[in-house]
């Protein structure tokens, strides 16, 4: 148990190489290498058949053709059985009409929940919490959030965040709060005396020489 508790505190963090793994899924055994060159949104669950997860689930499936559209690849994993998902899967179908297209890890073992500090025992021992880790296409961590067992992810902003995400990388820019694609992006701010009476001079949409905004 010690040695559990000590790989559980060990959690990967923003900006470290994502813990590479090879797990069971409903699509078969797939690597972390697999996902390599897309962005990946790797999230766990709780608990298969239970009201918060299933409409979670809904709301995946429902958004993965805008997480496509961001050359981003969704991957869910809780601590059920690949026969639980498989029919947790089938029975969402069932009741609501909506498929679950992309894989979920059967994650018995717990190896890569611990791997990812999934695990929170003042939430719970033996159950995920909702975890969320957004991965870049070099298999960075990018963004990791996590929600307590209560409480249902916003879709919208986990899109938010890629977007954001993928606009800093191509601009070399920031956003600023609450921040929604085709508004104006932060400028970095100068590192010099000179770059800072510059700064005012050049253009910008700028409250002063650290807080400059342009459109890209």
């Amino acid at each position: 148990m010690e040695e559990l508790r000590e790989e559980i505190i060990s959690f990967p963090r923003v900006g470290e190489m994502a813990p590479s793994f090879e797990a069971v899924t409903t699509h078969g055994t797939l690597r972390l290498e697999d996902f390599k060159g897309s962005w990946l949104v790797l999230f766990s669950h709780p608990a298969d058949f239970t009201p918060v997860c299933t409409t979670e689930f809904i709301a995946f499936s429902q958004a993965y053709p805008e997480f496509q559209k961001r050359g981003a690849e969704l991957l869910g994993l809780s601590v059920d059985s690949v026969s639980s998902h498989i029919a947790w899967a089938r029975n969402i179908q069932e009741k609501t009409g909506v498929k679950v297209p992309f894989p979920i890890i059967a994650d018995l073992s717990k190896e890569v929940s611990i791997k990812y500090g999934m695990i929170h025992p003042g939430e719970s021992k033996t159950e995920t919490i909702r975890c969320v880790f957004i991965i870049d296409p070099d298999q960075v961590i990018r963004a990791i959030l996590y929600y307590p067992l209560t409480t249902g992810r916003n879709i919208s902003e986990i899109l938010r965040i890629i977007d954001a995400l993928q606009t800093t990388d191509k601009y070399g820019v920031a956003t600023p709060a609450n921040w929604q694609p085709g508004e104006k992006v932060i400028v970095p701010a100068p590192t010099t005396v000179e770059g800072a009476e510059e700064r005012l001079k050049e253009g910008y949409e700028c409250v002063d020489w650290y807080l400059c905004k342009k459109s890209v």
